[in-house]
């Protein structure tokens, strides 16, 4: 009765995530199929709705409450109203981190309170977080829409500049997104788990994915490829495993083929990390610091820029896209200074990302906490040009609309 009931409540969420998310994508990939032999199939009915927002996020939640009841790692509650706050709390409904109900929940059935460490904690997190988005993501957004929109016209350096840029633009998106949440919930005496550590200090594929998304990825870790048998029966069926899960990855967070690409793209990076053990080696080594071998900033690097590779297939439209941007970088090889339309300058955002990812590099390794410097006037003073940095990078046309709602 209780693995029916289990089934029934799994088949119900994946159902009205399918049906609103996937729905549409599975009918045109069935008609492309028989297009592929030459028939062509007659009109068919698709979906002409608005995706509700923030619905992958809050069925993995509700699918954890039910998968933690079942295995008795959790007392179901009977507090609807708990319950409820739980599924839908509103800092991070629409873009994670995706919460355990045995975190998460018992905060919300106690009586909060208000602690004036827990509360300043909080206004640093959305003060950086804010940075990160209106700064970094907002200001490069313009740029990398120009460029993979008219990638046809523009030369090799700049195509890769383009899926840089992009690289740090999803990442001060949904990063900064993560930070506004966890700390909008400090504000209310609720404590959200981490869901970046720098992923781009990372020395490998295996360790990127232990600091990039981490809320997904250990959702992933502990609900699909535990219960596939993980890496207990041997390296063939983990391989097996590992792909299941990041191609599950890549459709979860979109219904188009770039996606499942993508996620297969990351797959292939992540075997030799997972044959060789270094993505559990760097596991709780910590990122860079000074005094660092060079070779772990060789490292970086070379994950940087395969991490970067696959974000191509993440922006594009389409595999077709994506493929014919990756052969203009290929071809294109001559030097053509990229000026934008609107006429940004580049110097501008190469040293607000210079500043950026060395302010990064110095919080790394210290309590992850953001202005965490014991001289007042030092924080004084960040607190002074971060403020200014919102202020004067504010931009009324630009579309501020976070990436990650869209999944």
């Amino acid at each position: 009765m209780r693995k029916r009931l289990l089934w029934l409540s799994v088949s119900f969420n994946l159902g009205l995530l399918g049906f609103f998310k996937y729905y549409n994508f599975f009918v045109d990939s069935f008609v492309d199929s028989f297009s592929l032999f030459g028939i062509q199939l007659g009109q068919v009915w698709t979906l002409e709705i608005l995706l509700p927002v923030g619905i992958s996020f809050y069925t993995f939640q509700t699918m954890s409450y039910t998968l933690d009841i079942y295995r008795k790692q959790l007392e179901p509650t009977n507090d609807f109203i708990s319950f409820a706050a739980y599924v839908a709390f509103f800092p991070q409904l629409v873009a994670g981190p995706i919460e355990r109900a045995s975190h998460l929940l018992p905060q919300l059935m106690k009586k909060g309170k208000f602690t004036y460490g827990q509360a300043s904690d909080g206004l640093k997190l959305i003060l950086w977080g804010l940075f990160k988005k209106m700064v970094i993501a907002d200001s490069l957004a313009p740029i990398v829409e120009d460029i993979f929109s008219n990638y046809s016209e523009y030369s090799s350096p700049t195509l890769i500049m383009g899926a840089i840029f992009f690289g740090f633009q999803i990442y001060g998106d949904f990063s900064g997104y993560s930070d506004i949440a966890i700390g909008t919930s400090k504000l209310f005496g609720v404590e959200l788990m981490s869901n970046f550590k720098f992923p781009y200090f990372s020395r490998n594929i295996g360790e990127f994915w232990r600091r990039w998304h981490i809320s997904l990825s250990l959702w992933f870790r502990d609900y699909l490829y535990i219960p596939l048998g993980g890496s207990k029966n041997g390296k063939t069926q983990a391989l097996r495993n590992i792909f299941i899960i990041f191609l599950v990855s890549g459709l979860w967070h979109g219904a188009n083929w770039t996606f499942v690409f993508w996620g297969l793209f990351n797959a292939i990076l992540f075997v030799p990390s997972f044959l060789m053990g270094s993505n559990r080696k760097y596991a709780d080594k910590g990122t860079a610091a000074f005094g660092t071998p060079i070779k772990d900033y060789l490292q970086m690097l070379l994950t940087f820029t395969l991490v970067t590779f696959g974000w191509i297939f993440f922006r594009s439209s389409s595999l077709q896209e994506a493929f014919k941007y990756i052969g203009g970088i290929l071809a294109k090889w001559n030097y053509e200074p990229y000026f934008h339309p609107q006429g940004y300058r580049l110097i501008d955002y190469f040293l607000i990302i210079g500043i950026f990812v060395c302010y990064e590099f110095l919080i790394s390794d210290s309590e992850r906490k953001p202005f965490n410097f014991k001289s007042r006037i030092v924080r004084f003073t960040i607190y002074t040009l971060v403020v200014f940095g919102i202020l004067l990078f504010y931009d009324d046309g630009v579309d501020r609309s976070f990436i990650y709602f869209q999944f």
